[in-house]
């Protein structure tokens, strides 16, 4: 049994409780303390990639001086020396050990109230608002990163990616990518500018969007076609989602999702007091309802010209007509101007008055005028028919310049990883959308080229396809890869584009415990990416071969064989019965399992050597001989009379 893994002499490591992008979570034990810990520890494929590390460690420096009920605590930090052959030491971070349930884990299931969300979203910004005022910012608020213990008490974690808001001016990577949860990005991060603590409150109000409306303000096919929702469109109300949601929440969650940071809540404080407001039913005011003011009916000019009564208006008018006359009353003149008067009395002639001077001279000036009249009117009309043309010429114009769209210039994203590209072309106000497509040049992951091509003239705000990289159709498996370790070698067969597939055991000779024997397809192989390939681990064991009966050189060509490699000893023992050179006998039973280097030692027959001959009988024998058993009539015929009388 595997001894367990001790970090700093004091933690120990158990089992396998989370995965992340970055790191693996084990739950722990504070030997010294006795209390159980969280282990957070830098994935091993990861552990050579300084970024990575640096990213690591800054998580840890974020956190380690927050102290507040809603945030994990981070009690130590440390290295450790990456198991399998890495030859790298890792950071760890020993943090406090939270029993629950993520808020991913509750809205899946279903299990939120309108209510539970507002209570949870209260804890999250009750966490935002303290790491504000200590200078950091999250930048990775999801469902994911948020626990809920039995208690219904909120704890966020992993921070990180978290900056200290004096280098919140920098953007997230040297690259400028996306880093963090598409869904619940803020514009200014989907853009690849600058975040502040009001980015955070933008992803809070994303991740309340989701507890009630139980899915996120922005859905699609792609991470890129979610940043674009969230930079250019606007969300869906959640109570359209859920009928429960009520309009104050609505209008709570309207201001936390405005594209602009300045028209968002300015800290977590106020979104707190909104959302507090909104759960007892009280709306979120219009800040630009007290600025709006009712117009008067009418201005005071109006009001006084209307009082003066009809008599004002009608001397206001500038021209007047005359008062219609009955015809009737131009024959009844009771002045006297009738037909009875002396002066009417007179003959009428039409031609006296043409050609009286005075009736000329008062006439004329009426012909003028009208002659006027009519030239001005016909100057009006054609002046009016110019400017009409002219307008209409002008309007014609301009529609037709309207209805040309406006067109900007495709950039060029080639090399260019996906994230950076589409942020590219989302700053040119074009439409990204990703295509995969296979390269021979490109590396995987990188911008090959665009359509339309890059320079060219696009609308404004059409679509522009970016052909991200698949890397190359055909790939080769190295050759490289037998020996080492199945986690090295998987995650060198996903880099290469590649699916690790199924891993079996077998007995090796020379491949340690653990490290990859053989591969199907076999390494030099050339396969389609994508392709899987299927792994043979080694047991560190060899199978022993059958000895018995062999000759001597044929059990040793066997021990010697590259895929036994077994080493041996050779124990001569006499056998009349078998030939002489053939083994009799071997230590470990053939077909039996042995680790590598076990020592095996064969009897090998030998014939028996003769014995000696004897030397012939000498005469002092003999003497001796007769002297002991003879010699001595006295004793022999004491021994024989004894005989005798027995």
């Amino acid at each position: 049994m595997n001894s367990p893994q001790i970090l700093n002499g004091r933690y120990e490591v158990g089992e396998l409780i989370g995965r992340g992008g970055m790191a693996d979570v084990y739950l722990g034990r504070d030997i010294r303390l006795g209390r159980s810990v969280a282990i957070k520890q830098l994935r091993p494929d990861l552990a050579r990639d300084p970024m990575f590390q640096s990213r690591f460690r800054r998580e840890a420096q974020a956190v380690a001086g927050l102290n507040h009920p809603a945030i994990v605590a981070v009690y130590d930090t440390g290295e450790y020396e990456v198991p399998g052959g890495y030859h790298v030491s890792a950071p760890f971070i020993v943090m406090e050990y939270v029993s629950g349930r993520t808020l991913r884990e509750l809205i899946k299931a279903g299990d939120l109230t309108c209510d539970q969300a507002v209570d949870y979203a209260l804890g999250v910004l009750s966490a935002l608002e303290y790491s504000h005022r200590s200078g950091i910012v999250h930048r990775d608020i999801k469902p994911a990163n948020v626990m809920v213990t039995p208690r219904g008490d909120v704890k966020v974690m992993d921070f990180g990616i978290a900056r200290a808001l004096a280098d919140s001016a920098a953007t997230m990577t040297q690259t400028q990518a996306i880093l963090g949860t598409a869904q619940y990005l803020s514009p200014e991060q989907a853009r690849g500018e600058a975040v502040d603590a009001r980015s955070d409150l933008y992803s809070a109000g994303c991740l309340l969007y989701e507890m009630l409306a139980g899915r996120p303000p922005f859905v699609g096919d792609s991470p890129v076609s979610v940043a674009y929702q969230h930079v250019r469109e606007l969300p869906e109300p959640p109570s359209r989602h859920n009928p429960d949601v009520s309009p104050a929440l609505d209008s709570v969650l309207a201001r936390a999702l405005q594209k602009d940071k300045a028209d968002r809540f300015q800290d977590a404080a106020s979104f707190s007091a909104a959302l507090r407001a909104a759960g007892a039913g009280i709306p979120l005011a219009d800040e630009d309802a007290g600025t709006t003011q009712a117009l008067p009916t009418q201005s005071p000019a109006t009001s006084q010209l209307t009082a003066a009564g009809p008599a004002v208006l009608a001397a206001s008018r500038p021209y007047r007509s005359a008062p219609e006359q009955d015809p009737a009353e131009d024959y009844d003149d009771e002045s006297g101007g009738g037909v009875d008067d002396p002066d009417h009395g007179q003959d009428f002639d039409p031609e006296d008055l043409q050609e009286d001077p005075d009736f000329r001279h008062d006439e004329d000036p009426d012909a003028a005028r009208r002659t006027r009249r009519r030239a001005w009117i016909v100057t009006l009309m054609v002046a009016l028919l110019l400017v009409l043309g002219a307008g209409a010429f002008f309007l014609v114009n301009l529609v037709q310049e309207n209805a040309r769209p406006e067109l900007v210039a495709v950039p060029a994203v080639a090399g260019m990883d996906q994230t950076e590209a589409a942020n590219v072309i989302f700053n040119a106000d074009l439409r990204p959308r990703i295509l995969q497509e296979y390269s021979d040049d490109v590396d995987a992951g990188l911008a090959i080229r665009t359509d339309p091509d890059t320079g060219e003239q696009a609308p404004v705000d059409s679509e522009v396809r970016i052909y991200i990289s698949q890397g190359r159709e055909f790939i080769t498996i190295p050759k490289d890869l037998t020996g080492r370790t199945e986690g090295e070698v998987r995650d060198r067969l996903r880099e290469l584009g590649l699916v690790p597939g199924s891993s079996k055991e077998a007995n090796s000779a020379k491949t340690p415990r653990g490290g990859v024997v053989s591969l199907d397809p076999a390494p030099g192989e050339r396969v389609r990416a994508g392709s899987t390939v299927d792994l043979m681990i080694s047991t560190g064991q060899v199978t022993v071969p059958q000895l018995l009966e062999k000759s001597e050189q044929e059990a040793i060509k066997l021990l010697e064989d590259p895929a036994v490699d077994l080493p041996y000893q050779v124990q001569p023992v006499e056998n009349s019965v078998v030939e002489p050179g053939t083994v009799t006998a071997q230590s470990h039973p053939a077909g039996s399992d042995v680790e590598q280097g076990t020592l095996i030692t064969i009897a090998v027959s030998v014939e028996p050597q003769e014995p000696e001959p004897s030397d012939p009988p000498s005469d002092n024998g003999n003497g001796n001989g007769g002297g002991n058993g003879n010699g001595n009539d006295d004793e022999g015929g004491e021994g024989r009379g004894r005989d005798g009388d027995d």
